[in-house]
């Protein structure tokens, strides 16, 4: 009976551990926060009592944080790779972004966002001197109606064919991304570089993680986009390639079928789109997108 009783005590004492935490929250005036700082220690408490959370484990878990702040500036997001690797960006986007079979889907944001990028002309290069093949995006924003959206904002950034980011470039500024509007028939056209597979930082802590769990810190190759016009949700998506090797084991989880394109390869010319002359193979790719009403 000893026993019993002391395992009825010691719930007893977790218990109201949580209990004492999630009423301290009680007083706050946004009806919002005590909802989910609410919801958020019960479920902490949860998790630690479920493990049995050991206090190196936890002084192991501070010190890592820790280390993704310290190594957190910006020109890296070390936060949101830490999110992306556990889902929770994935699961923020899925709740966010509830499937509607018209609209284009959604997904992760990723770290290497800028704001303020350039604008640009239809059948401009906004690889501005970013390494690989030519490649040229073009395609529509149109209302789940179908209605075709002038001026609609279609923001766009891609890696070089080593798979960095002009953030991560010495020396290197607004190179493989800006912005342009589209026309009066919904259209958008421009040059990047044709996208490449790459690692997501892994030198550091959320590399350490992957090591650990044996995890590839692989994405397949994709171009951001995000879009965004009046009276419309905005749209955060990737554009994928079709066959590449990792689609099936994207380190965030962003892969989804729809959002996989060919990229149809295309022999040198005199006379590309945009009256381009291509002394090499380049690339092009069709992507049609969706925007859901508000």
């Amino acid at each position: 009976m000893s026993r019993l009783a002391d395992a009825l005590a010691q719930a007893d004492r977790e218990r109201s551990v949580t209990e004492q935490v999630v009423e301290s929250f009680a007083a706050g005036e946004d009806p919002r926060f005590r909802l989910v700082m609410e919801s958020l220690v019960r479920h902490l408490h949860g998790f630690i009592r479920d493990v049995r959370l050991t206090q190196a484990e936890w002084d192991a878990s501070i010190a890592f944080l820790t280390r993704v702040g310290d190594i957190t500036d910006e020109r890296r997001q070390e936060f949101i790779l830490l999110s992306d690797v556990l889902g929770a960006s994935m699961m923020t986007v899925g709740v966010n972004s509830p499937a509607r079979t018209e609209a284009t889907e959604s997904t992760v944001f990723g770290p290497f966002f800028v704001a303020d990028a350039p604008a640009f002309e239809h059948g401009d290069d906004l690889s501005q001197g970013l390494s690989g093949r030519p490649c040229h995006v073009h395609g529509s924003v149109t209302s789940a109606t179908g209605t075709p959206l002038l001026g609609a904002r279609v923001e766009v950034w891609a890696a070089d064919d080593e798979g960095f980011y002009d953030v991560q470039i010495e020396g290197t500024e607004f190179a493989g991304r800006g912005h342009l509007a589209t026309d009066s028939n919904g259209e958008f056209s421009f040059w990047t570089v044709q996208p490449a597979p790459y690692p997501i930082p892994h030198d550091g802590p959320v590399g350490d993680l992957l090591t650990l769990a044996r995890r590839s810190p692989m994405r397949p190759a994709h171009i951001h986009f995000m879009v965004t016009a009046d009276g419309h949700e905005k749209l955060i998506t990737h554009v994928f390639v079709a066959g590449d090797p990792w689609l099936e084991s994207d380190a965030v989880f962003g892969v989804k079928e729809s959002l996989i394109l060919d990229f149809v390869e295309r022999e040198p010319t005199s006379h590309g789109p945009h009256g381009r002359a291509l002394e090499e193979p380049w690339s092009e790719v069709r992507f049609d997108i969706v925007l859901a009403e508000e």
